[in-house]
């Protein structure tokens, strides 16, 4: 669906995400705390899980409940948070993502406030695979599921494929970073982006 209310908080203005013509070159929070905090937060504890898969259990299954509450964290301040929190302000039409992939392969895509389409196809798609992970890795506990071999396969497979979409990611954020000449690294550090930088139309 395309996003409604992209609006962001500047005293005096609402602009929209997309920000091709902004008048300031300023800089305007965009991630608020709670959604930097769970981002490294995933970070941290996606690691520690997967460094400690085969020789700390008592770690690794402490990191997946993390990854849990995080993830449901996530979802939950994705319906109720701050602007560019929400869902409804990066989940788009697969076709507008498709678009958006097309125009950034030419290095020619818009600029978004918020997270660009494909950015948030991307975060939509990592809370979807950490959720199998911590599912699967779950009833891998339970005596149920214990032993079962598909069970385990899924969680693995389900890992391994997370370790190629964040491989994406990065390869997206470097992508964005150099054709739009911001740190989107430093961004999600500090919360705050350009309005418009220097040199743009």
């Amino acid at each position: 669906m395309t996003p409604v209310n992209q609006t962001t908080e500047v005293g005096g203005g609402l602009p929209p995400t997309s920000v091709e013509h902004s008048a300031a070159d300023t800089t305007v929070r965009v991630w608020d705390p709670l959604v930097r905090f769970i981002h490294w937060s995933l970070v941290v504890a996606f690691f520690i899980a997967w460094m400690t898969g085969d020789e700390a259990q008592d770690l690794h299954e402490a990191a997946g409940y993390a990854i849990i509450v995080l993830v449901v964290a996530r979802i939950v301040w994705g319906i109720v948070g701050t602007t560019h929190a929400r869902f409804t302000d990066f989940v788009y039409h697969p076709l507008v993502v498709i678009r958006h992939l097309a125009d950034a392969v030419r290095f020619h895509s818009k600029r978004f406030l918020g997270h660009n389409p494909a950015g948030g196809a991307m975060i939509v798609t990592l809370l979807v695979m950490l959720s199998l992970i911590c599912v699967s890795g779950f009833a891998m506990t339970t005596d149920a599921f214990w032993g079962i071999r598909w069970v385990e396969e899924v969680h693995e497979v389900a890992v391994n494929l997370t370790l190629v979409l964040i491989g994406l990611h990065l390869a997206g954020v470097c992508a964005a970073s150099f054709e739009h000449r911001e740190n989107l690294v430093r961004a999600m550090i500090t919360g705050r982006k350009f309005l418009k930088k220097d040199g743009q139309e």
